[in-house]
């Protein structure tokens, strides 16, 4: 075959063994993957592609492994900037609680815009490090910086403000009017609406802090407007209590009781779901983001009873500042073992929920959660090119049998050595490509101090 017969692509991916994590599981050795604009549009045998492809670009994969980008449901990008800073002050004193309340949102309320962009950026790369290639924001201040960050480190995402509509505890750069609230986010949607890599979806910060009228009122714009809500609910035991008192329903009960349940709505963390509650869940199509690195401090998750009823859940990481790792595959690792301590260990039944099972929570599960299953979250011609490549050479990870297994259970975040995001190559042989690195950190060491000190003047 000439190069005139030869299809002309942009970018090829040769040599790597590809999981694909598709329907049918399947597995090419020695594969290669055709990207045409920002999608897929063959994957076969790496022998096959030099005759069938004239490629613009080709990435040697020959050792490695592609697989699909990482799904992050459940971030708060403006939190970036405060990790290992709470464990740092109660080194020093005693941490007043609840620590959402009395740092994270005193924390947000201080930053300016350019904070927030830098934070954004440090996120961001540090995602797009670890093999996440799309995010969502679970709702923060200054959500046009954030956006400004995501379109160009080339990561693909949700963005969210933060709303508050009650509550004196609150700063007063965080509360609004009901009506204000519901217009900043509005707003938010129909800015980033002609985007498509980085969008934009409405946010309920939680039942505490937005009032009834407002969570109403969002319900009927994202049904107006053809978008989610991204909503923190059935977290703590301190929001069960708030609705029981207020209500006499739990969180999800009273939310359906409002009529604010339904495939609008994506919920993070969901630990404390009642069985009445689980069912509401799949009666109403609702998706969750499960944080698996603290949402076990809280109670024993029903990931494995939502993923058998077929509601849409992915994994999360909940930010910087609630955890330290923005790591996927470090979180599946965690939630393997928090399912099997929560839902198999009891019954005497060993890997209730596989290490196979989890990484397609982390792909399969994040896409459907964001519903975006149709373009990303498995390797399939058609779906958007949004493509990791991992090394699996190390002393801890041979021999090497399988390479699902080498995904699903031996590969952390620091092993992703390219990632392709949209059709493009943000991250080469672990150089990031649209971020200086260097400028990154320099920044951040010179602007620290000083938003530390902000911090410390509003959180005592």
């Amino acid at each position: 075959m000439t190069d005139r017969q030869r299809q002309a692509v942009d970018l090829l991916i040769r040599g790597a063994d590809i999981v694909c994590l598709d329907e049918a599981g399947t597995v090419v050795p020695d594969g290669a993957i055709a990207i045409a604009g920002n999608r897929i549009c063959w994957i076969g045998p790496s022998e096959d592609s030099g005759r069938l492809f004239h490629a613009g670009s080709t990435i040697d994969g020959s050792g490695g492994i592609a697989m699909p980008g990482l799904i992050d449901t459940h971030v708060h990008t403006a939190q970036h900037l405060l990790r290992g800073k709470i464990a740092e002050i109660a080194r020093r004193e005693r941490i007043k609680i609840p620590i959402w309340k009395n740092y994270y949102i005193p924390f947000e309320a201080m930053l300016d815009p350019d904070d927030v962009y830098l934070s954004a950026l440090a996120c961001y790369a540090n995602m797009i490090a670890v093999g996440t290639t799309c995010f969502a924001e679970a709702g923060g201040p200054h959500p046009e910086a954030m956006g400004r960050a995501a379109l160009e480190t080339g990561i693909r995402g949700f963005l969210a403000r933060s709303t508050i509509d009650q509550g004196e505890a609150f700063p007063d750069s965080m509360r609004s009017s009901t009506d204000r609230a519901l217009e900043t986010n509005v707003e938010l949607v129909r800015q980033w609406a002609a985007q498509d890599r980085v969008r934009a979806w409405l946010s309920l910060r939680q039942i505490i802090t937005c009032s009834p009228p407002l969570i109403r009122m969002t319900v009927e714009a994202a049904q107006d407007l053809d978008t989610r809500i991204h909503v923190h609910l059935c977290e703590g035991s301190y929001e069960v209590d708030y609705t029981m008192e207020r209500f006499g329903k739990r969180p999800a009960e009273y939310m359906e009781s409002i009529d604010a349940l339904g495939d609008f709505l994506h919920t993070a963390h969901s630990t404390l779901v009642s069985p009445g509650e689980l069912d509401l869940y799949a009666e109403r199509d609702c998706s969750v983001g499960h944080c698996p690195f603290n949402n076990y401090h809280v109670g024993p998750h029903p990931l494995l009873r939502m993923w058998q009823r077929g509601i849409r859940v992915g994994l999360g990481t909940d930010g910087a500042a609630s955890w330290s790792s923005l790591d996927i595959f470090r979180a599946s690792h965690a939630a393997r073992i928090g399912q099997q301590a929560v839902a198999g260990t009891p019954l005497h039944f060993h890997d209730i929920m596989p290490s196979e099972q989890l990484i397609r929570v982390a792909t399969n599960g994040g896409a459907a959660a964001l519903g975006l299953q149709a373009e990303i979250g498995s390797l399939e011609v058609g779906k958007k090119a949004d493509i990791l490549i991992l090394e699996c050479g190390e002393l801890d990870q041979l021999p090497r049998y399988d390479p699902l297994f080498a995904v699903a259970a031996m590969v952390v975040g620091r092993d992703v050595r390219t990632v392709v995001i949209d059709g493009g190559v943000v991250m080469k042989d672990r150089e990031l490509l649209t971020i200086d690195r260097d400028r990154l950190v320099h920044d951040l060491n010179a602007r620290l101090p000083d938003i530390m000190d902000r911090f410390q003047s509003v959180a005592g």
